[in-house]
């Protein structure tokens, strides 16, 4: 509530103070004439009818004495009433002056209560309004004062939050630091500095990050590049098939790690969204390619992916199989067993170890970045293989699936079939 809202209330207030202050002393009534003094005119009048004088009495009691045919006989003071009528309206006293039991005039009271009473109520009123209008002023300084000091001080406050919410971390907050709250808004400002400063040392750090990316990613080229040359020249020396095979392994892999390093120009592992994920229609016989480009140790049987139009990134892909036969080989050592078959608007590749497994409670957590099984504690990692992997084959329309199994472990990757929509 501003202060213009706090005056007004305490306006209205007022003015329903004064209205009732009018009407309870409006009904006030004085007390009526003293019946001792009333008396006391009366006999004394009585006692000297035949030559009526004022009697010494209170000169606040104002009379007329008139006879019984209404003729004023003497008064108090000009003015009063000697009429009987208007004595009446007027609420006057009116008492007969008997004399030997009978009637030889009246005494005309004059009723001043109402005029009294009027006089002492308006002192009362004049006397209850400036007390009332003092207490008001001094409310409306002391609430303009509030409004100055408090609520606009405030106002600044929950307008420099907002600012600061909305990352704006350049204006700085202005206020008097004389005030009530001066020591407190200079705090607040040496914190929006302070996080500006954070704010800028992080900017800072994610430029260095970027361009040490950057460094390294040009750096690792060179190598690369060497390593395929040497497999290329060491390919056309090869004496056998099986070293020739094995070379075009090295070729490919240097290739892909080229590839790789890339991508490192535009995003880190922290910013996957950042790597581009182009999906084409291939034949599903390329998966066996792409397996194979994978197993360096030779540990897969032999295995049949049946003959499919899907939809992958070739690149991706080997970075998907790369990961999860990685993996086995880290944590089973044992062979790997190779299944695939279509369900739903899917073609399913198993990858399946027979090694110990994971721990139940851990499977749902596989899949989140930098999470590692407590299975992994003695191998190097990051655990961001099946993160990233889940990450590539969403973009594709896929998805991949954990479960242990009786004898092993199984990694289930599903690639989406072209022309197969999921409402099918």
């Amino acid at each position: 509530m501003n202060a213009r809202k706090i005056i007004l209330l305490m306006l209205v207030g007022y003015a329903l103070t004064i209205g009732f202050i009018f009407s309870t002393l409006g009904n006030t009534e004085r007390p009526a004439l003293d019946l001792v003094e009333v008396n006391d005119v009366v006999w004394t009048l009585a006692e000297n009818w035949s030559d009526p004088q004022l009697p010494d009495i209170d000169p606040q009691l104002d009379f007329a004495v008139v006879d019984v045919d209404g003729e004023l006989i003497v008064a108090t003071r000009e003015g009063l009433n000697t009429n009987v009528n208007a004595a009446m309206s007027n609420r006057d006293t009116i008492v007969d002056v008997m004399l030997e039991e009978e009637v030889v005039g009246r005494v005309i009271f004059y009723n001043n209560s109402l005029a009294l009473n009027r006089q002492a109520n308006l002192q009362n009123l004049w006397l209850i309004t400036v007390v009332l209008g003092l207490l008001m002023l001094g409310t409306m300084v002391y609430v303009v004062r509030l409004d100055v000091t408090v609520l606009r001080p405030f106002k600044k406050l929950e307008h420099f939050a907002n600012q600061v919410a909305a990352g704006n971390l350049d204006v700085p907050l202005e206020m008097d630091k004389h005030n009530l709250f001066g020591a407190f808004t200079e705090s607040f400002d040496l914190m929006r500095e302070e996080l500006h400063k954070a704010r800028e040392n992080e900017r800072q750090a994610n430029e260095s990050k970027k361009e040490l990316v950057a460094q390294l990613s040009h750096d690792i080229k060179t190598p690369v590049a060497s390593i395929k040359a040497v497999s290329e020249l060491m390919h056309v020396l090869a004496k056998s098939e099986k070293e020739r095979e094995q070379l075009e392994v090295i070729g490919v892999k240097a290739e892909q790690i080229n590839a790789l390093i890339t991508d490192m120009f535009h995003a880190t592992l922290e910013e996957l969204k950042a790597l581009p994920v182009a999906v084409q229609e291939i034949e599903s016989q390329m998966l066996s390619e792409l397996l194979r480009r994978s197993d360096y140790k030779t540990k897969l049987k032999p295995f049949f992916i049946p003959n499919a139009l899907i939809e992958i990134d070739p690149l991706r892909v080997v970075q998907v199989f790369d990961n999860v036969v990685t993996n086995a080989y880290k944590y089973a050592k044992t062979d790997i067993q190779i299944e695939a078959y279509f369900k739903d608007a899917f073609l399913i590749v198993e990858i399946l170890d027979f090694g110990p497994g994971v721990a139940t409670e851990e499977l749902p957590l596989l899949l989140q970045k930098f999470y590692r099984g407590s299975a992994s504690e003695t191998e190097v990692g990051y655990g961001l293989g099946l993160h990233i992997s889940n990450y590539l084959m969403e973009q594709m329309a896929g998805k991949i699936e954990v479960e242990n199994r009786a004898d092993g472990f199984t990694v289930r990757v599903f690639f989406k079939l072209v022309g197969i929509s999921f409402d099918d």
